[in-house]
């Protein structure tokens, strides 16, 4: 299902021109207002400020609808908002109407994305693990004893990075490497508030609507990748047989498609899930296809219906965020939450908020996160592995030695 790019509203280069999609990243400097997402669809670049979603007790679709609105009735034509929303989505979001928007093609149809990124400055890193490994690890264990209990399902364990640099931070060789490492992926860097920028490379589609059509693509159940081609077969067949990872992945699966089926006449879930991989990971990934019943819902009201899904939280989803307030010693933020765009059609693409950072240039810091599914099945050991193995898709874009 192909989904056509917005024009361009400034004269912008043409979507089919090679080297349009590569020429809008090279373009990405990072400024306050300024915003860069990739898709397998598409690829936006925007700046300035023509109105912000404000932070109220209204529901979030119904504040960016009226301020979609309020920008159409000033003049601009097919607003869009773009930006995250946090993983508590009642708690903050981060949208805004840019006044300026610039579009192409997908990365992966620019032959010009195969270049090599980049070199990312040399620099000395602080490295401090939130929590502490062994401190992870035993919550990873006191959770597996809360599900031998019955208490959940499954709980998603997050764990952070924090890294100090000697040196200016260089996000836009950062987003290079990220992007040219998996073009196929969803690549962003939005303003986070505060003068911070969310920066990362999700594989995760969250929820993804063109007219009537509504497209979800869940991953859960991974293994990192191997060098050596054999062991990464080896890995990747093991993965589809796993009693714990298709547990883990059916888990999801059910919650969307429970989501989604009161908002479409039609919902194609297949019996079994697929591979996806990145450069770093194995994912299993089923593609959920659906018919809307009703054209006027959006895609993020479609999206806030399935967020936070139990590939990034857990279930019972009220549980498993008990247990994650618990046990994690950091609040998530925008991590686990969704970063996108959607229009004044109600169209848009919503992605989980996954292997990225919060960048704080002033400070020279970045904030990199990682999670875990937990169930009944997992081993501290192999969570702790699982997390060290998603930090390398940010740390590996931004220099940082194994």
């Amino acid at each position: 299902m192909y989904h056509a790019p917005p024009t361009p509203t400034d004269g912008g280069p043409d979507q089919t021109a090679i080297g349009a999609a590569s020429g809008l990243l090279g373009q990405y400097r990072a400024d306050a207002d300024e915003a860069f997402f990739a898709s397998p669809t598409r690829t936006l670049l925007t700046a300035g400020v023509h109105a912000r979603v404000p932070q109220d007790a209204r529901p979030l679709p119904v504040r960016v609808a009226e301020t979609l609105a309020e920008a159409r009735r000033a003049g601009v034509q097919q607003p869009l908002v773009v930006g995250a929303v946090a993983f508590d989505q009642g708690s903050r979001a981060e949208l805004a109407v840019p006044a300026v928007v610039r579009a192409a093609g997908a990365l992966r149809d620019d032959p010009l994305i195969a270049l090599p990124a980049p070199a990312v400055a040399a620099a000395g890193w602080q490295v401090r693990p939130v929590p502490a490994p062994e401190a992870y690890g035993a919550g990873v264990a006191a959770a597996v004893e809360r599900l031998r209990g019955g208490e959940l399902s499954k709980v998603v364990l997050a764990r952070t990075l924090e890294l100090t640099s000697d040196r200016p931070l260089d996000l836009p060789a950062v987003l290079q490497r990220l992007a040219r490492r998996d073009p196929g992926g969803y690549t962003f860097a939005v303003p986070a508030g505060g003068g911070r920028t969310l920066i990362g490379a999700s594989p995760e589609l969250l929820l993804s609507r063109r007219g009537t059509a509504v497209l979800a693509n869940p991953l859960a159940g991974s293994v990192p990748r191997s060098a050596d081609l054999g062991e990464d077969v080896r890995r990747a067949a093991a993965l589809l047989e796993s009693p714990k990872d298709l547990h883990e992945h059916a888990v999801v699966v059910d919650a969307i498609r429970a989501a989604l089926a009161p908002y479409c006449r039609a919902l194609e879930v297949p019996e079994r899930p697929t591979l996806v991989r990145t450069a770093a990971m194995w994912h299993l990934a089923t593609t959920i296809t659906g018919e809307l019943a009703d054209p006027t819902v959006s895609a993020l009201e479609l999206a806030c219906a399935l967020h936070p899904t139990p590939a990034v939280c857990g279930t019972p989803t009220a549980v498993a965020r008990r247990v994650i307030g618990e046990v994690e010693p950091f609040d998530r933020g925008l991590y686990t939450g969704m970063v996108g765009w959607g229009d004044d059609t109600g169209d848009g693409e919503w992605v989980v908020t996954i292997r990225c950072a919060e960048a704080d240039a002033e400070e020279r810091r970045l904030r990199v996160y990682a999670g875990a599914g937990v169930v009944e099945q997992s081993r501290p050991e192999a969570e702790l592995a699982e997390t060290s193995a998603k930090f390398r898709t940010f740390l590996d874009a931004a220099g940082v030695a194994r």
